[in-house]
């Protein structure tokens, strides 16, 4: 990529790297429970999910899930499903004992991180980012070239915002030991889960 590309490439990915949804929600959410760095190192699922969905576009079968309504339709169904059900277990979960970010939680490392994978994969509004945003800044006698530069950029972004988020989240665990507290941050993180599943629920496909 050239370096004029770059210079507009880079602010505007991190900007929609750095947009709260519900991935980074979660990172929010594990850096709170557990801790910045089991928070980070689960995002690698969200990160599996990306670079699944970097290659599929690369091919050109990101432009298939745009241009079909059913295969659209199905993704983001089920994504949505998904965001309201952890949402709903979220909201109920009940805090009996004072937590801190160190303490082991219910969900191990794995299963975080497949918690991230599915919450990401289920979007199908992530791969309109690879569909319609990186053409964009894509060189046309260097296409392959183009793809894998933005593609390994928007990783590195990626890993940034789930660290800012992550240590976020562990600086509100720390100040909230409170079994009563964290109650509460469940219940809004469940809320807000359950607001991102509807709003994708409702997401139309982009006309083409």
């Amino acid at each position: 990529m050239f370096l004029k590309s770059l210079l507009l490439f880079i602010p505007a990915c991190f900007a929609l790297n750095m947009a709260f949804g519900p991935n980074n929600l979660l990172s929010l959410m594990n850096g709170a429970h557990r801790g910045a760095t089991p928070a980070i190192m689960a995002a690698m699922g969200r990160l599996l999910a990306f670079l699944i969905m970097i290659m599929i576009t690369a091919v050109g079968l990101g432009a298939l899930l745009m241009a079909s309504e059913m295969l659209f339709s199905l993704v983001k169904w089920v994504g949505a499903a998904y965001l309201v059900w952890i949402g709903i277990k979220l909201f109920l979960t009940k805090s009996t004992q004072s937590i801190s970010p160190t303490r082991s939680s219910d969900y191990s490392l794995l299963d975080m991180a497949k918690k991230e994978f599915m919450v990401a994969a289920g979007n199908p509004k992530a791969i309109l980012i690879f569909t319609a945003f990186f053409p964009q800044f894509i060189e046309p006698n260097a296409y392959a070239q183009s793809f894998i530069s933005m593609g390994i950029i928007f990783l590195v972004l990626e890993v940034v915002a789930v660290a800012i988020y992550a240590l976020i989240g562990a600086r509100i665990g720390t100040y909230a030991k409170n079994p009563n507290v964290f109650q509460w941050i469940n219940k809004v993180s469940g809320s807000l889960m359950i607001f991102f599943g509807v709003l994708l629920a409702f997401a139309r496909k982009p006309a083409t």
